[in-house]
């Protein structure tokens, strides 16, 4: 932090102005920010968080709404670069980068919105079986995939893949389960091959199917099928009434 700056800034002696710690707690941006959402804030506040602090005679809103009023608005900050950033007084080059990071991300949003809307959504076996039908032909061993999915049945992240022998694949729950709970999953699909080229469940497809539906009820994240896949054919544990 420049020499003569505190946090949010200091003021010049006696120059009366007040800084961020001298506002009421439920008026600082920050605190604001954490008590109530990033929704009850203005734009000069949001900007004030990510530069972090003021300058001499100038508190961090201060100098957001300075950024503001020379770039014309938010839209003119997103038009702006990290040389123009820069070059604003006040921010010095880690503001500046932080600032221009955060005009970055912004930028990309849109994008990443499209990505999101191409996921693929599992809301039924059929999905699931044309998904991975191709990537378990001529399979020699039997794998366990794992789609951790949102609210809409679309895939989060990349799936878990357990590989295991010809006939089993043996796993630790918690490798079922880990991803889903980092990535806020509502629900989870599993599914396996059968390399023997019959989709029929055997007893213990059955046995650990509703042993992962148990767990899954405790950790709050549904099993909302286990697909097993055999060449052209499939079987849905839900649809068959296997899983309770």
């Amino acid at each position: 932090m420049p020499e003569g700056a505190a946090e949010y800034g200091e003021p010049e002696e006696g120059s009366g102005y007040r800084t961020i710690h001298d506002l009421a707690d439920d008026e600082r941006p920050r605190e604001r920010l954490l008590r109530h959402g990033p929704g009850a804030l203005g734009d000069a506040e949001l900007i004030a968080i990510i530069a972090g602090a003021g300058t001499r005679g100038e508190n961090a809103i201060d100098l957001a709404r300075g950024l503001l009023e020379r770039h014309g608005g938010l839209g003119g900050l997103l038009r702006a670069d990290a040389k123009a950033l820069r070059q604003a007084r006040g921010l010095g080059p880690a503001r500046a980068a932080r600032l221009a990071a955060a005009v970055e991300i912004a930028r990309r949003l849109p994008r990443a919105g499209r990505e999101a809307d191409a996921r693929p959504r599992f809301l039924g076996p059929e999905d699931v079986f044309t998904h991975l039908r191709w990537h378990f032909q001529n399979r020699a061993r039997e794998e366990l995939h794992v789609f951790a999915l949102d609210s809409g049945a679309r895939l989060l992240g990349e799936p878990v893949v357990l590989r295991g022998s010809i006939h089993s694949v043996d796993f630790r729950q918690a490798d079922v389960f880990r991803d889903a709970i980092l990535l806020e999953a509502t629900s989870i699909v599993v599914a396996h091959n059968h390399p023997s080229g019959r989709p029929d469940p055997s007893r213990r497809d059955i046995a650990m199917s509703r042993d992962l539906a148990a767990t899954g009820k405790k950790l709050d994240v549904a099993l909302n099928d286990h697909v097993i896949v055999a060449g052209d054919a499939f079987t849905s544990m839900r649809r068959a009434g296997l899983l309770d």
